[in-house]
């Protein structure tokens, strides 16, 4: 099992996107959720535990794609 690099990566420009379209202000929820999964991913990547970081990381990205969206649709309706 290969350590979840890639994921990682993913997980962290998607959140700088969501950032850059709103987020903080218009998704703030959804865009701390996902910082708190990427935050886990590194921890459980430092303990070695490759496949729940992954995961953690998948989800992070997840998270931050819903937010980048919510912000961008209230953006539009402001």
């Amino acid at each position: 099992m290969t350590a979840p690099v890639q994921e990682m990566s993913n997980a962290r420009q998607t959140i700088q996107a969501a950032r850059d379209a709103g987020a903080e202000t218009r998704a703030a929820k959804l865009l701390a959720q996902a910082e708190q999964l990427l935050q886990q991913a590194s921890q459980k990547l430092e303990d070695g535990d490759y496949i729940s970081a992954r995961s953690a990381a998948l989800k992070a990205k997840e998270l931050a794609m819903q937010a980048r969206q919510n912000a961008l649709q209230k953006k539009q309706n402001e």
